[in-house]
């Protein structure tokens, strides 16, 4: 293959692996509209099962945690909160956005069981979140 073919095959592969880091940007930061209500972004989410407990990691760059509401509701567990776009930005004219801005809410079905939410904490734009089996 000659040297010019080579690098023509890897900023190929390089365009085609900016796409799909794209493509999996706009899926776990989709806004979702509600039936009711502005269109609201998810975080994205890891769950971990111990044998009594939940622990949930969320991604919540920029919220602060006076913003953040955490609950039970039956079967699941909600998230929700803000991240207000800055004050000085408002008026700025974007040339990329990539991070959610505004209102957030993830629910999450949780495995069968009672659960009470225990400590949470914002950990470097995290959302530490302890459930106990109750």
């Amino acid at each position: 293959m000659a040297p010019r073919d080579l690098g023509s095959l890897m900023w190929a592969e390089a365009c085609d692996l900016l796409e799909q880091a794209e493509r999996m940007h706009r899926q776990f930061f989709r806004p979702e509209v509600m039936r009711a209500g502005p269109p609201r972004w998810q975080p994205p989410v890891d769950v971990f099962q111990t044998r009594d407990e939940l622990w949930i990691i969320a991604a919540l760059p920029g919220v602060q945690p006076d913003q953040v509401e955490v609950a039970v509701d039956g079967r699941f567990l909600v998230i929700a909160g803000v991240r207000p776009m800055p004050e000085v930005l408002r008026e700025a004219v974007i040339h990329r956005l990539e991070l959610p801005q505004g209102r957030l809410e993830r629910r999450l079905e949780l495995p069968a069981g009672r659960y009470a939410v225990g400590p949470w904490r914002l950990t470097d734009g995290c959302l530490v979140l302890n459930l106990r089996l109750i």
